[in-house]
């Protein structure tokens, strides 16, 4: 009797296991819209959403057997990030991955119930994207890199390696940066503490970039912090380009600026942002609701060095900034 009983519930266990499989892999597959800010051929913005889909299917979720991804890259183009934001709302995916403010205020005046996870968001209150970090509220959620010290971080990062800077502007798009706001306390505030004049430079397109580098070439012992938004990320080649041919010394926040000649960059793990998405969006596709998933801060800071510009440029980097440097670049 017991080896029949035996048998029975282990024939059952079988058939049990059997149906589960056949459901898995006979389910609606889930679809996943993307709306990236970056274009197509942009290093970063490839190896991001790279990091995305491997941590995905280290979770289980397999393109072409239980998902489907739908990417748009709006190459830092506001009207196309709104072109495409309607697009991947009418798809109705089961969630969106946005990358940058400007591409999630574009998804989120499309929907207000597709959940969206955001990634590279510098004020998601500030924005009106989420009730607040704790508790979101609404259909989005995500993770905050560019927190607002780092307005101030950079003017001393930039100070430490260039010791005689006396004037330092903040170069960024008004288009894309509209949280620029909440950095320009901690901005100014540092440039005073270091004793150089904070200068606050817009650009509204590439024709405005060169004559304000020209001119902050003209002043001397200036400098460049160069704000995280689309605009700057789509035009890094030319920033860098810029900075090194009127020997402006400037501060960037991804180590993508570095290793494209930069001097020197100071900001969050890129692609451990995209990693940390993609844990929530299989929480997301299990059932939990953005408004359930805080909003995050970074876990870790990289500070890079590029010698070869630094010397290009004339600055001897301290050996303090050396030893703290995640990453040297010769």
């Amino acid at each position: 009797m017991r080896r029949r009983e035996f048998t029975r519930l282990l024939s059952g266990a079988t058939v049990a296991w059997t149906v589960a499989a056949h459901a898995q892999q006979t389910g609606r597959v889930r679809r996943i819209g993307i709306l990236t800010s970056s274009a197509e051929n942009d290093p970063e913005g490839q190896s991001s959403i790279a990091a995305f889909r491997e941590e995905l299917r280290k979770l289980g979720w397999t393109e072409g057997r239980n998902i489907a991804i739908d990417i748009r890259w709006a190459a830092a183009d506001v009207e196309a990030m709104k072109r495409f934001a309607e697009e991947l709302a009418a798809l109705q995916p089961d969630l969106i991955l946005t990358s940058s403010t400007a591409a999630a205020a574009a998804m989120l005046q499309q929907t207000r119930t597709i959940p969206v996870i955001f990634v590279i968001v510098a004020d998601p209150v500030g924005s009106g994207f989420v009730a607040s970090l704790p508790r979101p509220g609404g259909n989005a959620t995500g993770f905050t890199p560019i927190v607002k010290s780092l307005g101030g971080k950079w003017v001393e990062i930039l100070k430490e390696i260039a010791p005689r800077l006396s004037r330092v502007a903040l170069l960024f798009n008004p288009t894309t940066a509209t949280f620029i706001e909440s950095y320009l306390e901690p901005f100014k505030a540092a440039a005073a503490s270091v004793g150089a004049e904070a200068i606050i430079a817009p650009v509204n397109d590439m024709r405005d970039l060169e004559p304000l580098v020209a001119a902050e070439a003209r002043t001397s012992n200036s400098g460049l912090v160069v704000i995280p938004d689309a605009f700057t990320t789509r035009h890094r080649a030319e920033l860098i380009t810029l900075a090194t041919r009127y020997r402006v010394p400037a501060v960037y926040w991804s180590r993508s600026y570095t290793e494209a000649g930069g001097l020197i960059s100071y900001g969050p793990f890129i692609a451990d942002e995209y990693r940390r998405a993609a844990a929530y969006a299989d929480r997301v596709l299990k059932g939990s609701r953005p408004s359930e998933l805080p909003v995050q801060a970074p876990v870790k800071f990289e500070l890079v060095v590029n010698l070869k510009t630094a010397k290009a440029l004339g600055l001897d980097v301290p050996p303090s900034l050396l030893a703290a440097a995640d990453a040297v670049i010769d």
